[in-house]
């Protein structure tokens, strides 16, 4: 199994709680907090090893937040490498309304990167084995721009790295026009934003992918359609995974739960098909728990059973 490692930019460490409901001015009450890790790469490195793979956590991390987050993945068993940083992590907020049933996400900028701890990040990912899988995963923190991403992409695959990208507007753009990926997860609007045109139907999906592998932008691609799966299209294959129906708890950790399989069945050489199986099975999971915490692993193995395939 080749080595899996994952970079985060801007970590979080993300508080969830519950209230009855929301309104103005007033006192809520809310329940006994509970704080998790956060932020993509590190919720893509905890998802992995709840599925019983390894992977290595590489993240900057400031203050008194950044060593709680960093506590927070020791007690999970998770192996970390982190860059200390001037500015402290930043701390999110999660919501749930128990009268309307509804999450709100509140969602604080990233700490600034300076330009040393961006270079410190770089000898962390030079460190890694040739041939290893980097997933690169979530946004970018103020003082590092897309120029600091695509510099990092060149590098990584000078040293032989594998990398899956998972991010969105000018980050994902800057990664698609780059291109020599392994791996990038756009969802349909996204992937519409890129190929500059409409998708209206599968077909259509399914060109624009393949119209990106064709551009050598990445080996595959994996489409996220929301409550009706995923597309996973490479050069040869092109096939659909539609999840049973569900009841969704929550969203949140439903995307990097997925890369996450993705990721650990690209690192076992699946096929295409049990790849995306996977992928949607541990997304699928995710959304049957509270908050932020992220697919449970029996779920994720009896979805799997259930996740239809088609072409």
């Amino acid at each position: 199994m080749q080595s899996i490692a994952t970079l985060t930019f801007a970590p979080s460490l993300d508080c969830a709680t519950e209230t009855d409901v929301l309104y103005p001015e007033g006192k809520l009450r809310c329940a006994a907090p509970q704080f998790e890790p956060g932020g993509g790469g590190i919720n893509v490195a905890r998802a992995i090893h709840m599925l019983g793979g390894k992977a290595l956590a590489i993240y900057p991390a400031g203050g008194p937040t950044g060593a709680h987050l960093t506590h927070l993945l020791q007690q999970e068993g998770l192996t970390v490498d982190v860059v200390t940083t001037q500015d402290w992590t930043r701390q999110n907020l999660h919501v749930f309304t128990r009268e309307q049933k509804e999450q709100y996400r509140f969602v604080m900028p990233g700490a600034t990167l300076h330009d040393e701890e961006i270079h410190a990040l770089r000898q962390r990912v030079a460190a890694l084995a040739a041939g290893s899988l980097l997933v690169i995963s979530g946004s970018l923190p103020p003082g590092m721009d897309v120029a600091d991403l695509v510099d990092l992409l060149v590098f990584a695959r000078q040293n032989h790295l594998h990398c899956v990208v998972d991010s969105s507007g000018p980050a994902l753009e800057a990664a698609v026009r780059e291109g020599g990926l392994l791996l990038i997860k756009p969802n349909r609007k996204e992937l519409a934003a890129l190929a500059g045109t409409t998708l209206d139907s599968l077909e259509q999906v399914v060109a624009a992918a393949r119209d990106l592998i064709r551009r050598e932008v990445s080996r595959y691609i994996v489409v996220s359609l929301g409550a009706d799966g995923a597309l996973a299209v490479s050069r040869e294959q092109q096939v659909l995974a539609t999840p049973p129906a569900v009841t969704a708890l929550s969203t949140v950790g439903a995307g990097d739960s997925m890369v996450a399989a993705l990721t650990l069945k690209l690192a076992e050489r699946a096929s295409l098909e049990e790849m995306l199986r996977w992928g949607v099975a541990a997304g699928t999971a995710a959304t049957l728990r509270h908050g932020t915490q992220l697919c449970d692993p029996q779920a994720t193995a009896r979805l799997a059973a259930e996740v239809h395939i088609g072409r």
